[in-house]
């Protein structure tokens, strides 16, 4: 990326160089510093390359806060340009520009430029950051009465003015949230949208949803432009996931007879990675150091498995990874609570099963040695332990939501796609300790962003524990992670009224200890759930073409069928 970088600023004399988030978490080496530093200690590794690459400003994503806000605090102080955020406060004010917000919500940056004929002008370029409001429910465990959210549009409104009244010619919207419904909506996750509506705002980087934009897949939203790269006729851009592209977005500015800049055009575009030929440059000592730390850290064996550990399948209802995942939150939550009256049973969602990413998106340990890299890839993220009481009511509506990840099969109809793209693969999943039969003649009773959408409609059938079927009363404890058990997601039988108490617990430790303990691992190979018959009739599921290798473990009669879009292998399931 450094290198892309040095190419872009290289094409034009008047640059800055911006971050829309999730910079601090999503990596063994963040991990390990936040285990080694929970206060922060020396510079972040993170925020080293920053300030060497010469950001000229940045906000924060979810993922910043999942270390706390000690943590947070203390690794930002050492960032060489400043970080805004609008909608984070630590004490609400009766208006949001009357917060006191957990940083600044914005900075005015004096910059001078020099024009095409050569002359040096000024300009104050206004720089505002939003994050979802979700932070506060995803990681309540850390924020409790400590951060409030504000809604993302309640916030711009409130602030755009008065960077306006403080002389900014040019406002850029750091957006760490992407694009959900076009109205405006409270506290809506993915507010790109209305957003870009709101006047004064004239550019908006956006973030948080691993896409990329400018792109095609967006051609059916209303107001956005996915070939010109607008949202509202106001340029935008995501720059995918994983540092995997460089978001550029070209302005052409230019004074009216009073003096006020304006924009006379503008273009955006993506540069993926593959792009990169030009020289990086070099990576410092102290950054070495902390890779090759992280990498003798993490290549430590830890266990063994007899058999291999993939997310290939999980969307026929084969996956050991994510079994294995759910077994260690159950043993877990037995262990912490002792007897119970009531089943305790356990959540488990997959978090790389490809999706956007692309088809190498997928959870893979081979048979043998079992390393703290490959834990990290079976659970990613600094979530803790939840449980929560909940009716088989609920149970059923929860495994209903997750089943929104397929589309609506017709009967008699043939090689029809089995997912729906955009459903995201960490919402899906299964319920360890029930069995169940998935209809997928029927359409979803969730909708995308998790509202009831066909309330007579229900996929989850024959829903069993114990092999007795499960009525609606009948409780239950399902042991699951905080985001979720915050209401991450929209799952029924979630949030903060019906948690179980409990210490606070890092999931991966718990996943690491259980691993440990077990020492050799042997996972049969066990369906988590079926899908009801359906004659004459044949999906097409999309995965990873290393999946072949893997294709006989499956108790399922699935068929090669070739290759899809973007390299994603096709097998067929005769229903």
């Amino acid at each position: 990326m450094a290198g892309l970088i040095n190419l872009a600023r290289a094409e034009v004399p008047n640059s800055l160089l911006l971050d829309t988030g999730d910079f601090l978490q999503g990596t063994p080496l963040g991990d390990l510093f936040a285990e080694n530093n929970p206060q922060g200690g020396p510079t972040h590794p993170s925020i080293t390359t920053m300030n060497l690459l010469g950001y000229d400003g940045g906000t924060v994503g979810n993922h910043e806060f999942n270390y706390g806000l000690s943590f947070l605090t203390a690794v930002t102080a050492g960032a060489g340009f400043p970080i805004v955020l609008a909608n984070a406060a630590t004490r609400l004010g009766d208006t949001p520009d009357q917060d006191e917000t957990l940083f600044p919500p914005y900075v005015i940056l004096d910059r001078q430029v020099r024009d095409a004929l050569g002359q040096v002008r000024q300009i104050k370029i206004g720089l505002i950051g939003f994050a979802p409001p979700q932070i506060a429910i995803w990681d309540r465990h850390h924020l409790e009465n400590r951060l409030f959210m504000r809604g993302i549009t309640e916030a711009a409104r409130a602030y755009v003015p008065k960077m306006r009244a403080e002389g900014a010619d040019l406002i850029i919207a750091l957006n760490h949230s992407g694009f959900g419904a076009s109205q405006d909506v409270s506290n809506q996750e993915n507010a790109s949208i209305p957003l870009a509506a709101i006047d004064g705002i004239d550019v908006v980087l956006c973030g948080h949803q691993h896409r990329r934009f400018p792109d095609p897949a967006f051609q059916e939203l209303p107001n956005v432009d996915p070939t010109n790269g607008t949202i509202h006729g106001k340029p935008a851009v995501m720059a995918g996931f994983w540092g995997s592209d460089l978001g550029m977005i070209d302005l052409a500015l230019a004074q009216d007879a009073s003096k006020r800049w304006y924009l006379r055009r503008h273009r955006s575009a993506l540069r993926p990675i593959s792009m990169q030929t030009a020289t990086s440059p070099d990576v410092p000592q102290a950054l070495q150091r902390d890779h090759n730390q992280t990498l003798t850290h993490i290549r430590r064996s830890v266990a063994q498995t007899r058999q291999p550990l993939h997310t290939y399948f999980t969307f026929v209802g084969f996956d050991p990874a994510s079994r294995l995942v759910a077994m260690a939150k159950r043993d877990r939550a037995v262990a912490l609570l002792g007897p119970q009256d009531l089943p305790i049973l356990a959540a488990a969602s997959p978090f790389r099963a490809g999706g956007h990413p692309g088809p190498d998106n997928y959870t893979m340990v081979a048979a043998g040695p079992v390393s703290l890299r490959n834990l990290a890839d079976l659970y990613p993220f600094p979530n803790a332990l939840s449980i929560l009481k909940v009716t088989g009511a609920q149970i059923k509506d929860w495994l209903e939501r997750a089943a929104g990840k397929f589309n609506q099969l017709h009967p008699g109809k043939q090689d029809q796609m089995l997912l729906n793209r955009d459903f995201p693969s960490y919402h899906s999943g299964f319920i360890l300790g029930v069995d169940f039969t998935l209809d997928l003649s029927q359409p979803s009773r969730f909708a995308l962003d998790g509202c009831l959408l066909h309330p007579d409609t229900h996929r989850i059938r024959d829903l069993r524990h114990a092999d007795r079927p499960i009525a609606p009363t009948d409780m239950f404890l399902i042991a699951t992670n905080s985001f979720r058990a915050g209401g991450g997601g929209a799952f029924a039988g979630t949030g903060p009224g019906i948690q179980v108490p409990i210490p606070t617990e890092d999931l991966r430790t718990i996943l690491t200890d259980w691993v440990r303990k077990q020492q050799v691992l042997d996972p049969r190979p066990t369906l988590n759930w079926n899908f009801a018959a359906m004659p004459d009739t044949s999906a097409l599921l999309r995965t990873s073409p290393r999946a072949q290798d893997f294709v006989q473990d499956v108790p399922l009669p699935l068929e090669r069928v070739g290759t899809g879009p973007r390299g994603f292998a096709r097998y067929r399931l005769n229903l």
